[in-house]
């Protein structure tokens, strides 16, 4: 063939899927992968200090006290978190390059097993034996190609950015940080303690209730129910620390 035989093999697998239904106009959103480590960062940048300034606003009247504790706590949690999205990048980087080598060991030596698996594949999606033949004749000469299909659609592995890892920490960390200092502001703003936890209820309450709804709308669920949830969430974590360093103090 002259063009590339993994493509030709991916529109076959989508030529497939379309038989049995009419042809017609989808719209489908998939969160990309910064989209997620928005979510991940700032919905624990909202919650976390938002519950410890609560928890102390219970215990303690000194609002730089509070407000010292709540950074302390932003920049801990910023570095742990960033720190944990970059250790989960690099594992799926590594997974994929570990489950690469053996695809590309598999191939040279036991190719017949290999035919076998690729033959699987495409007669779930009703091919003939005549259709998978010239395919797999191609891929033998095509190694490359065939270690591609392989990946793809025997294991559902796609090859991460080599960028995913610094991304994914930067990106959770500062969203961490911008989720962290709503809860705090009132704090650094008004010097009654009570009076900032009122404030910082309002404003975090209403930020986790925008933030819901927004995830919601990119990630394909109900927006009011995203953001309602997210609320609750947010409001029975702050409720608890209050309480709990109330019953201390």
């Amino acid at each position: 063939m002259s063009h590339n035989i993994a493509e030709y093999s991916f529109y076959l697998l989508g030529q497939a899927r379309l038989m049995p239904q009419a042809l017609h106009d989808e719209r489908h959103f998939t969160a990309s992968a910064v989209v997620r480590d928005i979510v991940i960062g700032m919905a624990d940048g909202l919650t976390v200090p938002f519950a410890l300034a609560a928890g102390l606003s219970g215990a303690v009247a000194s609002t730089e006290i509070i407000v010292t504790a709540g950074l302390a706590e932003i920049a801990a949690g910023s570095i742990a978190m960033g720190l944990g999205g970059y250790l989960a990048a690099k594992g799926d980087a590594e997974h994929y390059d570990s489950e690469r080598k053996r695809e590309v060991d598999e191939v040279k030596r036991i190719p017949e097993q290999e035919r076998a698996e690729v033959h699987a594949v495409f007669r779930e999606y009703g091919l003939s034996d005549d259709e998978i033949d010239p395919i797999l004749n191609a891929f033998a000469k095509r190694p490359t190609d065939w270690v591609n299909f392989m990946m793809r659609f025997e294991l559902g592995i796609e090859k991460p950015d080599p960028k995913r890892a610094r991304n994914s920490a930067i990106t959770i960390a500062l969203s961490y940080v911008f989720g962290g200092l709503i809860p705090l502001a009132p704090y650094m703003l008004i010097p009654n303690a009570q009076s900032a936890l009122y404030s910082s209820v309002g404003f975090t309450l209403a930020a986790l209730g925008i933030f819901g709804y927004t995830k919601g709308l990119f990630t394909g669920t109900k927006p009011l129910k995203s953001g309602i949830q997210t609320m609750l969430i947010g409001g029975i974590a702050a409720s608890a620390a209050f309480a709990i360093a109330k019953l201390i103090s």
